[in-house]
């Protein structure tokens, strides 16, 4: 900081000098007007008495013209007087002028820096900034100081005879611990009701019994719920499971998402920025986790110092049910109330396909907002009911239509 305040006061000072010195110059590099005709007189007199002496002029035309020419050189000299003394009583001001001048660049620029800069902070070089990340993601909290700073989460609504096969999947795999299934079955019903703690210690012992055979999936699973008990934050134990997945299987989306995102928590919105763009680039579109990154890689993007980021189209997108270009154009020259029941419509028929066809986790969610915006919570109550049994064996998923829920209003 020291260094920094040195240079930018010799820059603050050299432009100052370079004003204050154009301001109190008194004369042109020439010199003043009455200078230079003082000059010219002088040349003329010379001339008159070359041409008197060679005999060109006669001798009184000679006095004549010797005589109006002193009258000139007397006359111009004595302005030259009179300029010398107002250019001294001027002064003053000028002197003036030229400390204000310097006080107002001294001020203006310091007062911009403490508006504008951080003051107190040193450079932030890239390296400097690459060994700050190093340390953040070294000693950022461990899984168990993350849980105990969120708040305490109200329980999950569900049917009464879900809650009652879950209690009796509980007590089944207390009886029978090393039950491989009963284990896979209790981490998902747990993550469904949002017991996520309880969910990756079941995660946890499943991927003991399994020892070796462990999958990818299974690894990545236990990440997910981790990541979802300490409120989306990747803590260093989520990180190992993340590596673990990564060696099993390098192109795992979703060890890919959390190492994005453990990036961006820990100060590398570049490598973040890469991984995500690459990830969204490659699709699929409905993956859970495209939305995600969807909503945050444009901020991920400015941080990282990209400009003008567009979001890439995945291979094979799928359009979700909305109005096309016919319906719009029809919607635009009909009344409210029948923009509305048009708009009704559409959402029924959404509703409608959903539950015959099924569809993506991002059609859910997108039914619940709607509902929700047209105020018909009871019913988006009721399908967010039979969402969470859909895709009670899919936590991700499962997160992706809780925030059409939230929109809707059905669920905090």
């Amino acid at each position: 900081m020291t260094l920094f305040w040195i240079v930018a006061g010799a820059v603050v000072l050299v432009v100052a000098a370079l004003l204050v010195m154009a301001l109190l110059r008194g004369e042109r590099a020439t010199g003043p007007a009455e200078a230079y005709d003082l000059q010219v007189y002088r040349d003329q007199l010379r001339e008159i008495e070359r041409d008197a002496a060679r005999g060109t002029i006669a001798p009184e035309e000679a006095e004549r013209l010797k005589t109006e020419v002193s009258r000139r050189i007397l006359a111009a000299d004595a302005r030259i007087q009179g300029g010398a003394a107002s250019a001294s009583r001027g002064s003053g001001p000028g002197k003036v002028m030229a400390a204000v001048i310097v006080l107002a660049l001294i001020g203006g620029s310091s007062l911009l820096y403490l508006r504008l800069g951080a003051p107190g902070y040193g450079d932030l070089g890239l390296q400097a900034r690459i060994s700050a990340a190093q340390e953040a993601r070294a000693n950022r909290p461990s899984q168990d100081e993350a849980e105990a700073q969120l708040p305490a989460q109200p329980p999950v609504e569900a049917p009464e005879d879900y809650l009652a096969l879950v209690e009796r999947l509980r007590t089944a795999v207390t009886e029978r611990p090393d039950d491989i299934q009963g284990h896979i079955l209790l981490a998902r019903s747990e993550a469904a009701l949002g017991n996520y703690a309880k969910a990756y210690a079941a995660q946890r012992r499943l991927i003991s019994l399994k020892g070796d055979s462990a999958s990818a999936k299974d690894y990545a699973d236990l990440a997910d719920m981790l990541v979802l008990a300490a409120g989306g934050y990747v803590s260093p134990e989520a990180e190992q499971a993340l590596d673990e997945v990564m060696r099993r299987d390098p192109d795992n989306g979703v060890a890919r998402y959390y190492g994005g995102l453990m990036m961006a928590q820990t100060g590398r919105p570049d490598t973040a920025f890469r991984i995500w763009d690459k990830l969204l680039r490659e699709g699929p579109a409905d993956a859970p986790w495209a939305e995600p990154i969807r909503e945050q890689i444009p901020d991920l993007a400015y941080a990282a110092g990209v400009n003008d980021y567009e979001l890439p189209v995945a291979p094979g997108a799928p359009a979700l049910a909305g109005p096309g270009a016919a319906d719009v154009e029809a919607a635009s020259e009909l009344s409210d109330e029948d923009r509305q029941q048009m708009i009704e419509g559409m959402v029924d028929r959404l509703g409608a396909r959903l539950a015959e066809q099924g569809g993506s986790p991002q059609e859910w969610g997108q039914l619940l907002g709607a509902l929700g915006v047209l105020g018909r919570t009871e019913q988006a109550a009721a399908i967010w009911q039979e969402a969470q049994a859909i895709f009670a064996a899919q936590p991700d998923a499962l997160a992706i239509v809780r925030a059409g829920a939230a929109r809707a209003g059905v669920v905090e």
